[in-house]
């Protein structure tokens, strides 16, 4: 019974974990938007269009489906750029009809509802994703936990660069301890000897 007890425990502790994890990755997301401009919040910094608020939207959409239909709790929110027939990519982007604030309330009812589905079902609750292949469609809440921890910290890293880019804004908030402290001069030294040290690379013919 003991050991039963501590792995019930254990299991619960987990969730717990995964969802805390969760909930700060959406934060940091949120806040590469905080301070831009309604232009720069939605220009695409890369070939494929990738952009800030565009993130924020397909990280919401997605998350409303794995926490919802795949548990049987459908949102009742309609996603048009989801539905079928819609334009291959269109929640990747902001159309401009479509407010940063719909999109950011969009959000915040995503995280509303994925949290209350986290806390009302056990961690091995079962549910099924009609979108993933038939062998690997049954999946447990602890497994849609770390699969929607995954692709939320994999746009952050897209949303990191991106925000980088625009306006040298870099770490997930101001003092971030990862980020090493440096000057706008110091960076730039730094960033030249990487620089300098690719260049001796490729003179002297090394391959990957």
């Amino acid at each position: 019974m003991l050991t039963l007890g501590f792995g019930i425990v254990r299991v619960m502790d987990e969730k717990a974990t995964l969802h805390r994890y969760l909930r700060v990755r959406r934060a940091d997301l949120l806040g590469k938007l905080e301070g831009l401009s309604e232009y720069d919040a939605r220009r695409p910094l890369t070939a494929t269009g990738t952009n800030l608020l565009g993130l924020v939207k397909h990280v919401a959409s997605v998350e409303l489906g794995y926490f919802g239909e795949v548990f049987g709790r459908p949102s009742g929110l309609e996603l048009p750029w989801l539905a079928d027939g819609a334009e291959p990519d269109a929640d990747m982007w902001a159309s401009a009809d479509e407010s940063r604030e719909e999109i950011l309330e969009l959000h915040r009812l995503s995280a509303a509802h994925s949290d209350a589905t986290i806390e009302q079902l056990p961690a091995d609750a079962r549910g099924e994703v009609p979108w993933w292949p038939e062998e690997r469609r049954h999946v447990t809440l602890h497994q849609i936990l770390v699969h929607m921890c995954v692709e939320t910290a994999h746009h952050l890293g897209h949303a990191d660069i991106l925000r980088e880019l625009i306006d040298g804004t870099a770490g997930q908030r101001p003092g971030d301890p990862n980020l090493t402290g440096r000057t706008p001069a110091e960076w730039a030294e730094h960033r030249a000897r990487i620089e300098s040290a690719a260049r001796e690379a490729a003179a002297r013919g090394a391959t990957p």
